[in-house]
């Protein structure tokens, strides 16, 4: 999924970037406020546009929305708070009767609401940050689970081209059965387990076994790293204070919308803060 584009989140260290991204992520799913939250979801599919990658993080809104829409329904067939009534379904056994209120439809959306701005976020995450980087800067804390989670990020693709050319073997087949799809999952998993096997004798004849914590390399942090960080930092300071800015929004409480002035500034600081390190396009544009 990742690929090297010309970006200041794609030039930034890994790390930086993934502090940012998880920062966005826990803005969007953690502050109840729809203002907030619709802006944080805006700013995750600004910043994809910003890097390039704005249609490839819009496709991750065709498993968001239907995944949305089936929690907005749960929760109004479910919930059983709210005082304003929508549709009488009557006596529906064994749940008894069954009211579906407005107050339950819009928690229920606002739920959607922070699956869809949670799923952008994750998406330009796995869009933008290095995963290489990433796990370049997880084995000074542990070398051997660093070690065995890039094997395993880097045997996934090898599997799946694996079992698109034994499923275009099986079609090729006269007369294949009904279980074509359980042999070739058997066939992915055997081959799955020769590879593993090849793996863990190469590591062992490179001496892997007996490999130490590496050096620390330490190199100065780039300006777009440097914007990251402060980026991170402003939206912590923005989940710190919405969430103490009380009483937080209760749809069940209240249908309208919370306070207009206040909402709508700290939606303005979450598109700001979010898009600022992206403004800085020095030495990135080739």
């Amino acid at each position: 999924m990742y690929v090297r584009r010309a970006s200041p989140l794609h030039a930034a260290r890994a790390t930086a970037g993934a502090l940012f991204c998880i920062a966005g992520a826990t803005l969007a799913g953690v502050v109840p406020n729809p203002m907030v939250t619709f802006a944080t979801a805006l700013a995750a599919f600004a910043v994809a546009v910003a890097c390039g990658v704005g249609r490839e993080v819009a496709g991750s809104l065709r498993l968001s929305i239907p995944l949305s829409l089936v929690l907005v329904v749960i929760n109004v067939f479910v919930v059983r708070r709210g005082l304003t009534v929508f549709a009488r379904l009557g006596e529906v056994p064994p749940v008894g009767q069954v009211d579906l209120t407005v107050e339950a439809l819009v928690a229920g959306g606002l739920v959607a609401l922070h699956v869809i701005a949670v799923m952008a976020w994750a998406s330009v995450f796995a869009r933008c940050v290095n995963p290489d980087g990433l796990l370049d800067a997880f084995r000074r804390l542990s070398f051997r689970s660093a070690l065995s989670a890039t094997l395993a990020t880097r045997l996934i693709p090898v599997l799946s081209r694996d079992a698109e050319r034994f499923a275009d073997a099986q079609r090729c087949r006269p007369g294949a059965s009904g279980n074509a799809r359980v042999a070739v999952v058997r066939a992915v998993a055997t081959g799955a387990m020769d590879r593993a096997l090849d793996v863990a004798a190469t590591l062992e004849v490179r001496g892997y076994a007996v490999a130490g914590r590496p050096p620390r390399r330490r190199s100065a942090r780039s300006r777009h790293d440097l914007a990251l960080l402060a980026a991170t930092a402003g939206l912590i300071a923005i989940t710190v204070v919405a969430l103490a800015a009380g009483p937080l929004y209760d749809p069940y409480d209240r249908v309208r919308l919370p306070s207009t002035g206040g909402s709508l500034l700290l939606a303005a600081a979450v598109l700001i803060v979010s898009l600022a390190p992206m403004a800085d396009r020095r030495g990135i544009d080739t």
